[in-house]
C-alpha cells in the first residue's frame, strides 16, 4: 500500500471526504439572503433532548408539525408552537403533512431512529437525527446510503461537534502532532441510567414478589400499581413507543421516558450513547473507520439489559496516511492504568476524556506531553486544516450552533457543510462504535473477556460468525422489525 504524509492527505482530500471545509481557521459565512427563505420543520420526539432540538430548529425555521407518542409531552410542546399540527404516529404525520415540511428532527429512542429518518430521507427531507444515528450497524449504513442518494442535508445530534477547540484538536492529530499513533483510549462516566441483569418487571412478577414479601398489603399494592399503569397508558401510546421492537409489558419508570437507554431492544448502552460525543474528535482526527476486530469484557448482562460497566478493545488497520492502531473504550468511570498516564505527566481526573499515545508523546484532552511530562507545543494553525462552525446571535450554545450549521447547509444547498452529515461522518462513526456492542453482547459472563468479533467493514459481515458460541450477534448488525415497519430493508 502506498503511504502518504499527513500533509499530502490534507492537500488532496476532498471537502466531503476530509470533513474540513476550508483552510485553516476560516469560519463558514451564512448566506443571509437564503436564510430569509423559511424552512418548514417537523419534529418527531419532542420531549427530553427532542424538546431542545425542535425548539432550536424553530430559531432558524418554521415548525409546522409535532409528533410524540407521549400525549402529555406533545401537548406541552404544542404550547410553544400553537400553529403546528400534532400527531402521535409519525406515519400519519407524513401521510397528511409530507408535502408541507422541508426538514425533520428525529429525537426518539434509538430503536426508532432508522424507520423515522428513512421515511424522511426517501421523501427528500433534510434530517437532523439524534445520536447515536441508529441502534444497529446495518441501519447506520442504510441511512448513510439513503442520505447520499437523496442529496439532502443531514446532521447527527453530537452537538459538541461545533466546539471550536474540538475541531482544532482534531486537526492537530490529523496534522501529526504526535507522529505515528499507537493507542487511543476514550473514557466516560456513563451510564448514569440503570443497567445490569435481572431488571425487567411485569405485573405478574411484581404481584408474586409482593405476595411473598408482605401478603397483608399485597392486594392493595397490586391494585395501586394497576391503577398507576392504566393512568400512564392513557397518556403514552405504548404500542407506538415499542414500534419496531418486540412486544413487552409497560412498567412505570423502567423504559419511558429515559431509562430505555440501558435496554438492548431500545438503546445502545453507554458506548452507543456517549461515544458519539467522546470519540467524535479523535474519530475525525485519525479517521477511525473500518475496524477489523473488537473484543470486550463487562460486569455481566442477561441479553436484555446492558452491563453496568464494560471495556472494549478495537483493532484498526493502517489507512493511506497512518499506521495501524489499537483503540480502547472505558465506561462507568473506568480509566486506563494510572501509570500509563503518569509516564507522560497526566492523571485521569476527567473520566470523560481522550488519551492518545504516539511516537512523539501523548495527548490528553487537548494537551500534548512528551515522555516525562514536558509539554509539546501545538502545531501552528496554518499547518492544520479545519473550519469553525457558523455562528450568529441566535446560536447561544453549541447545541443551537449545531442546528445553525445544519440550516446553513440547507440554505446553501451544501450537505458537506455539516460536520456530522450521515454519509461522511455520522454513519461511519456510528458503525465503528456500535461494533463494540457486538463484542459486549458476547461478554455476558462477569469479569471475563468475551468472544472476539472479526469484522469485514466493507460488507458489514462478522467474518467468524459461524464459530461464535454466543447467539444473536447477527441481529445487532441487521435487526428484525415487528410488523408494520416492513418497508425498511437494512
Amino acid at each position: 500500500m502506498t503511504k502518504f504524509s499527513r500533509r499530502d492527505f490534507l492537500k488532496t482530500s476532498t471537502v466531503a471526504g476530509a470533513g474540513f471545509l476550508v483552510a485553516s481557521g476560516n469560519q463558514k459565512k451564512i448566506a443571509r439572503a437564503s436564510a430569509l427563505q423559511s424552512v418548514a420543520v417537523a419534529g418527531v420526539g419532542v420531549g427530553g433532548k427532542g424538546a431542545g432540538d425542535i425548539q432550536q430548529a424553530g430559531l432558524f425555521g418554521k415548525v409546522v408539525a409535532l409528533c410524540d407518542v407521549d400525549k402529555g409531552t406533545l401537548a406541552s410542546m404544542g404550547e410553544n408552537f400553537p400553529d403546528a399540527k400534532r400527531y402521535v404516529d409519525f406515519r400519519d404525520m407524513f401521510a397528511e403533512m409530507g408535502d408541507k415540511f422541508d426538514a425533520l428532527t428525529c429525537s426518539t429512542t434509538d430503536h426508532m431512529h432508522t424507520v423515522i429518518t428513512a421515511m424522511g430521507l426517501k421523501a427528500k427531507k433534510h434530517c437532523y437525527t439524534q445520536k447515536p444515528l441508529t441502534r444497529t450497524i446495518g441501519e447506520a449504513r442504510y441511512l448513510s446510503n439513503l442520505a447520499k442518494a437523496a442529496g439532502v442535508c443531514t446532521q447527527m445530534g453530537n452537538q459538541g461537534s461545533t466546539d471550536d477547540t474540538l475541531r482544532k484538536n482534531a486537526a492537530q492529530y490529523r496534522a501529526g502532532i504526535l507522529g505515528e499513533i499507537k493507542e487511543v483510549h476514550v473514557m466516560t462516566n456513563r451510564p448514569i441510567w440503570p443497567q445490569g441483569p435481572n431488571r425487567d418487571m411485569t405485573l405478574e412478577k411484581f404481584s408474586k414478589q409482593i405476595r411473598e414479601d408482605d401478603p397483608d398489603i399485597a392486594e392493595d399494592e397490586i391494585a395501586e400499581k394497576k391503577a398507576q399503569i392504566d393512568a400512564a397508558l392513557e397518556k403514552v401510546e405504548w404500542d407506538l413507543w415499542l414500534g419496531t421492537a418486540p412486544k413487552r409489558e409497560y412498567w412505570p419508570g423502567l423504559y419511558h421516558t429515559f431509562a430505555w437507554r440501558g435496554w438492548w431492544d431500545f438503546g445502545t448502552g453507554a458506548l452507543g450513547d456517549m461515544a458519539c460525543h467522546n470519540v467524535n474528535m479523535i474519530f475525525k482526527g485519525l479517521e477511525l473507520k473500518n475496524p477489523t476486530s473488537v473484543v470486550a469484557t463487562s460486569s455481566g448482562h442477561d441479553f436484555n439489559s446492558f452491563p453496568a460497566q464494560s471495556i472494549s478493545k478495537f483493532e484498526f488497520p493502517a489507512n493511506s496516511w497512518r499506521g495501524p492502531l489499537t483503540f480502547y473504550w472505558y465506561d462507568s468511570s473506568q480509566t486506563p492504568a494510572p501509570e500509563l498516564g503518569k509516564k507522560y505527566g497526566f492523571d485521569f481526573e476527567d473520566v470523560n476524556g481522550t488519551f492518545v499515545i504516539g511516537e512523539k508523546g501523548a495527548g490528553y484532552n487537548g494537551t500534548f506531553h512528551a515522555e516525562g511530562g514536558a509539554e509539546i507545543p501545538r502545531l501552528p494553525e496554518e499547518q492544520t486544516d479545519f473550519v469553525l462552525a457558523p455562528t450568529d446571535e441566535k446560536a447561544a450554545d453549541a447545541d443551537a450552533r449545531h442546528k445553525l450549521e445544519w440550516f446553513t447547509a440547507i440554505w446553501e444547498g451544501k450537505p458537506e457543510i455539516c460536520w456530522s452529515n450521515f454519509p461522511n461522518h455520522a454513519g461511519p462513526l456510528t458503525e465503528t462504535i456500535l461494533l463494540g456492542n457486538l463484542a459486549i453482547w458476547t461478554a455476558a459472563e462477569p469479569g471475563k473477556w468475551g468472544e472476539k468479533v472479526e469484522w469485514d467493514a466493507e460488507n458489514l459481515i462478522v467474518k467468524n460468525l459461524d464459530s461464535l458460541k454466543t447467539p444473536g450477534v447477527a441481529e445487532l448488525v441487521r435487526p428484525k422489525y415487528q410488523p408494520g415497519y416492513e418497508n425498511i430493508e437494512v
